[in-house]
């Protein structure tokens, strides 16, 4: 009896392990998608990361030289392992990373830059994969629904990939498909990691990061459904239907769902892509004016924001027939709705800090959680130093030893900037990131901080500002007291602008010049 039952259990084994190897060996199994696995291995890498700055540091004087080098150490290796977590456990995890790899001027930079392969590092979904989710969600096959479907995706994201086909009536499209397993994984995922954060508070209390963990709880289940998306880029190509200069793909309703999303093909370069702009002739300084613009009015004067602008998400291309230069905005997943109040303070506080109003700036900045920590906050949304905000940030454009002053003091006051993040309003998280990436675009064209950018920014609040106080008036001589005063201050704007151009083009010198050459006895 014995003999048997052992016998039994042999066959078994093998049998299991057979069908194991198969399904693995054909890609039915993944081991990654194994809860016991995803956990592990997080656990693990927290474990070591923690254990890397508790021990390393430990013996050396805070503060010395040998501290500053032995952390920037710590700091890249640690960045390392979260990257490689990142890539074992797919889906959430990326979309984490990544939004860690975009906040350049609030993270040590060798996080950010470590993390920032994330973008391009996304898992694929395999085609029969693919096969399933169309067939799943449309009900048909994918050669019934398309004349043609290029099995290689144009681009990978951490929830989903994005397919080129064609319909059977002729019309070039582009399929967005979600990748199958991580929906399911999404929220277990955020559960882990929460309780990793927590864990990881116990040993350094001064480190907050538990914002972090709420804002992929709030919006991991808004990106995953892409009915939604659809929803978003309607409502943003609507909003911003007076710049010919945005171009907002087309949503194909009738076959979209939550894990489909149909859209109108548009090809281009990536925004931060200057030899593409230089070869098809398109102005670097026109595309970063209109991509601060769009900015713009989005935060100030509508409080509906497109929050993940990287580069593979802004397009650039020169439009069909006419051939001016259009900005494309993909990616309508990630929206920040901003209240009332919120935009109406950012708005002052924004203004403040262009004409350097420092009683203002101190004022709104605490209005916005920020507290004693206001500086700090106005070098956080600036990525400016203290003495450039005191001195005025439209004054001068930032210089690599300022910006390398700001990187390094990421890492210098990342305890006081965790706590600050996971105190000022949720709204801000994502503001803050978008404004890290739309920095990363300008530095990547040459066009950071230039003041035609502040000045663009001053308009949308002035206007932002008036039409609060119209709309919150019955009396006819209020609102046109309040139109005259909007109408006088984008006046003065347009002329210090002017001024500017002036100075830029130093009419004054070559006036000057052209004098001493006619009259050089007399001067």
């Amino acid at each position: 009896m014995v003999r048997k039952a052992l016998k039994l259990a042999s066959w078994t084994s093998v049998a299991l392990a057979a069908s194991g190897i198969y399904l693995y060996s054909n890609k039915y199994l993944d081991p990654n998608d194994f809860g016991a696995v995803r956990v592990g291995r997080a656990v693990a890498t927290t474990a070591v990361i923690s254990y890397d700055y508790l021990t390393s540091l430990k013996s050396v004087p805070y503060g010395s030289e040998e501290y500053l080098q032995l952390r920037s150490k710590v700091h890249l290796r640690s960045a390392r392992r979260l990257c490689e977590l990142c890539c074992a456990n797919r889906g959430t995890f990326i979309k984490v990373g990544q939004h860690l790899g975009a906040l350049d001027y609030l993270l040590p930079e060798e996080y950010t830059s470590t993390l920032k392969v994330l973008h391009s590092q996304a898992p694929q979904s395999s085609m029969q994969e693919v096969r399933q989710v169309i067939r799943e969600d449309l009900g048909k096959e994918i050669h019934d629904l398309f004349q043609s479907f290029d099995d290689t995706p144009l681009g990978t994201a951490s929830l989903a990939q994005v397919h080129k086909a064609v319909l059977h009536d002729g019309r070039t499209v582009a399929v967005k498909v979600q990748h199958p397993k991580v929906r399911a994984q999404s929220s277990k995922d955020i559960l882990l990691m929460e309780v990793l954060v927590l864990a990881v508070k116990q040993l350094f209390p001064e480190f907050e990061f538990m914002w972090l963990v709420d804002e992929a709880k709030k919006n991991l289940p808004l990106e995953l459904d892409f009915l939604k998306e659809g929803r978003n880029a309607e409502k943003v190509s609507q909003m911003l239907k007076h710049f010919d200069f945005l171009k907002v793909p087309r949503i194909h309703w009738d076959l979209s769902t939550e894990r489909v999303l149909l859209m109108e093909f548009v090809d281009g370069g990536q925004v931060n892509d200057r030899d593409y702009m230089e070869r098809n002739k398109i102005d670097v300084n026109e595309i970063s004016r209109h991509l601060g613009k769009i900015y713009s009015e989005m935060i100030f004067v509508n409080g509906f924001v497109h929050c993940d602008p990287h580069p593979g998400n802004v397009l650039v291309r020169k439009q069909p027939g006419t051939g001016k230069a259009e900005i494309v905005l993909l990616d309508h997943g990630l929206y920040q709705v901003l209240t009332e109040e919120f935009r109406l303070n950012y708005c002052h506080l924004w203004q403040s800090l262009i004409w350097t109003d420092m009683k203002r700036v101190k004022e709104y900045s605490q209005r916005l959680g920020a507290g004693d920590l206001y500086p700090l906050f106005a070098c956080m949304l600036t990525a400016r130093s203290w003495d450039s905000v005191n001195r005025g940030i439209s004054q001068a454009p930032v210089t690599a030893t300022e910006d390398l002053e700001i990187r390094n003091n990421a890492g210098n006051y990342l305890p006081q900037i965790s706590q600050l993040l996971n105190h000022v309003p949720r709204q801000m998280l994502l503001i803050l990131k978008t404004n890290d990436l739309l920095r990363g675009i300008e530095a990547a064209l040459g066009t950071r901080a230039s003041a035609s950018s502040f000045l663009n920014m001053s308009r949308c609040c002035v206007r932002a500002l008036a039409e609060h106080k119209k709309k919150n008036t019955c009396s006819f001589f209020r609102r046109t007291q309040i139109s005259f005063s909007e109408a006088f201050n984008l006046w003065q704007i347009n002329l210090h602008e002017l001024i500017l151009c002036v100075k830029g083009l130093k009419l004054a010198d070559r006036v000057l010049a052209l004098l001493c050459w006619l009259f050089p006895a007399a001067l």
